[in-house]
Parts: C-alpha cells; sequence; structure tokens
C-alpha cells in the first residue's frame, strides 16, 4: 500500500463520524441563522479537518514499531479525534457567547 494512503487511512476511516459531528456543530443552535454564523462555522469545520489531517500524518510518521504496524494507525486515529473534536468543541465554546452577543 503506498505510503500517502497509510497515512491518510486512519482520517478517511473516520470521515463519515467527524461528518456527523460537523452537522450536528452547524445545525445546533437553531437560532440565529445568518451568513456570517455560516461562514464561522464552515470556518471552524475546515480549520478542525486541516489540523486533523496534520495530527494524522505527523502521527503515523512518529510512532514507533513496539506494538507492530497497527500501532502507527492507532495513535493516528487518536490523534485525529483528538485534534478535530478538541477545534470543534473550542469554536462551540467560543461561538456560544458570540451567538448571545449577535442580534
Amino acid at each position: 500500500m503506498p505510503a500517502n494512503v497509510q497515512t491518510d487511512l486512519a482520517f478517511i476511516l473516520f470521515l463519515p463520524a467527524f461528518c456527523i459531528v460537523g452537522a450536528l456543530y452547524c445545525f445546533y443552535p437553531r437560532t440565529p441563522r445568518h451568513a456570517l454564523r455560516w461562514i464561522a462555522d464552515l470556518a471552524v469545520l475546515a480549520f478542525a479537518a486541516v489540523v486533523s489531517v496534520v495530527a494524522t500524518r505527523w502521527g503515523f510518521r512518529t510512532a514507533t514499531g513496539v506494538g507492530g504496524a497497527l500501532w502507527k494507525q492507532v495513535l493516528a486515529t487518536l490523534l485525529a479525534f483528538a485534534c478535530f473534536f478538541g477545534f470543534v468543541g473550542i469554536g462551540a465554546l467560543v461561538r456560544r457567547p458570540w451567538l448571545r452577543r449577535t442580534p
């Protein structure tokens, strides 16, 4: 298997979970809905996805061979989850007071 496919496999396998969480992040809370909110939500999700891919590749490259070849995929997946959910969580925490201020 080519190296670039192996490094992105952890992200690709969990892309449906990231899409579900991203959709929930965008759709809740239901109000207010304005263009600036959609742009901000999509920017947070895009940034979270990019950071997640970078973390996946970094984790795959830095994993030692102690646990075998599977350990590289496990570490890459854990880092992808941590980065994606961490940035979406931070985005949700920052968005909450911002939505209260915005008319």
